[in-house]
């Protein structure tokens, strides 16, 4: 994955309803980002054109108005996820544990800036 900052389009999947879009930095093997309601942290690993990983997502602002991607849980949300990536865009799937029932999702995402 090259180094940088990337915007970050979500929808679930499996016929349900749910979007969410922010920021994510993926910088030497690590992952930070967020949104208005959500931030995320994690790592993972790239072979190739193809990366993997573990992102914890957790919420930081509550909203009485907007209903975060994975239900605005007050306990951080585990998520495996996998892709492809190119020199201007990636593309991944994931699936998150929220409760006790697995969300699975698809992200597109396409690189904004440099990271030092």
């Amino acid at each position: 994955m090259r180094n940088g900052l990337y915007s970050i389009h979500a929808d679930l999947l499996d016929g349900r309803s749910g979007k969410g879009s922010g920021v994510a930095l993926f910088r030497n093997g690590k992952i930070h980002g967020g949104d208005a309601y959500l931030f995320y942290t994690g790592s993972y690993v790239t072979t190739g054109d193809t990366f993997k990983g573990e992102v914890t997502v957790s919420q930081h602002t509550p909203s009485p108005d907007a209903n975060p991607l994975f239900g605005g849980q007050k306990e951080p949300v585990g998520i495996g996820v996998s892709g492809s990536w190119t020199e201007t865009s990636a593309v991944m799937q994931g699936t998150a544990l929220v409760g006790k029932s697995s969300q699975l999702f698809r992200a597109t995402l396409r690189w904004l800036a440099e990271a030092d």
